[in-house]
């Protein structure tokens, strides 16, 4: 896990005991990010014992409003989708898990979708049409994210 603590504003830790296969994780987004900055989000990454062979799955504990998120906190982003063909075309197996990827390319690549949302494949429909269709309210939205999980934090 030293790695991922040697990235400025992502801290993690094992959720209880030493169950290696569980960790919390804190993403304190810096003000370069352009919605979601000064945001303290906590998230889980829940690794299967196949794994590297198969990716975890990663689920904001804190509320967050983005297209790539589903209302439940899941995390849907191409790395952390299983190393097969998309059967419905959209992804190529090259954007999907491999075992070359790490927890902190993950996270990387988590708080790079904050900034850059993919409405086209959205796991929050409702999220993606604010994005597309009503930026003022969006960033509205998630500004209260924003501010509610500062308040949380601690």
């Amino acid at each position: 896990m030293s790695t991922v603590d040697q990235i400025p504003g992502i801290s993690v830790g094992l959720v209880e005991g030493d169950d290696v296969f569980q960790w919390n994780v804190m993403l304190m987004i810096s003000d370069d990010c352009k919605f979601y900055g000064g945001g303290f989000f906590r998230a889980r990454l829940s690794f299967p014992e196949q794994y590297p062979l198969l990716p975890p799955k990663m689920k904001f504990v804190t509320k967050i409003w983005h297209p790539n998120i589903y209302e439940n906190g899941e995390v849907c982003i191409s790395i952390l989708h299983p190393p097969e063909e998309d059967s419905t075309g959209y992804e190529s197996a090259s954007e999907r898990w491999s075992p070359v990827q790490t927890p902190a390319t993950i996270l990387l690549s988590v708080i790079s979708m904050l900034s850059s949302p993919n409405d086209e494949s959205a796991a929050n429909v409702e999220a993606a049409r604010q994005w597309r269709d009503d930026p003022a309210g969006f960033k509205k939205t998630v500004r209260k994210c924003v501010r509610d999980s500062a308040e949380n934090f601690g």
